[in-house]
């Protein structure tokens, strides 16, 4: 049987596991938000077998997911659990990281807030949250191939599209999370990592 297959994942999923395993450590629980065709989680639980990887997707996806997880699963991939970011309350609590990639622009943008809000609630004081993909900076493309991604995603859905560093920063700090890395990353994208400073919630 084919499964799902996205070359994206395929080409980004060691230069990002070169930034999370200085930061996802042996015990993490870690949720990934939108974990689409499970290569990444795969990949990074062969890699750091010592870490739980909870892979998630809006119920429309998870047909997707469930035929990427059909075998060959590692022992410390655990099940799959249904999410939408809106939802008051997230399945799972007191992790120790959050990962998510290429979800923020694909998204419609007022759901960051809610990407945020609820990392805040699930996150315990001190885990990381790592977030990757394309950015703008004051306004601005980091190169005219993401200027191009940016008019293919608005053509596609009108509610997708490259969001602001500074926005989605601003996001993070709403929610007590300060950033401590922006690391640029192959292929014009970049991983940002926010550390949850703050127990408790805001509405």
């Amino acid at each position: 049987m084919n499964k799902p297959f996205s070359q994206a994942c395929e080409n980004n999923k060691q230069a990002i596991l070169q930034v999370i395993s200085n930061y996802f450590k042996a015990g993490d629980r870690i949720l990934e938000v939108g974990s689409g065709t499970a290569q990444h989680a795969i990949y990074f639980c062969q890699l750091l077998p010592e870490i739980s990887w909870i892979p998630c997707e809006i119920s429309a996806n998870m047909s997707t997911l469930a035929a990427a997880m059909s075998d060959d699963k590692p022992a410390n991939l655990m099940s799959a659990e249904v999410l939408d970011v809106t939802q008051q309350e997230w399945p799972v609590m007191d992790l120790d990281g959050l990962f998510s990639a290429n979800c923020l622009h694909i998204m419609p943008e007022i759901l960051s807030a809610d990407f945020f809000r609820g990392a805040g609630e699930v996150l315990k004081p001190g885990a990381i949250l790592c977030v990757y993909g394309p950015f703008k900076y004051d306004g601005d493309f980091t190169s005219d191939s993401n200027a191009h991604f940016d008019l293919w995603l608005k053509d596609r859905d009108a509610l997708s599209g490259i969001r602001d560093f500074e926005k989605i920063n601003q996001l993070a700090k709403d929610y007590d999370f300060a950033l401590i890395e922006d690391r640029d990353m192959p292929a014009n994208n970049q991983c940002l990592i926010w550390r949850k400073e703050l127990a408790g919630k805001k509405s």
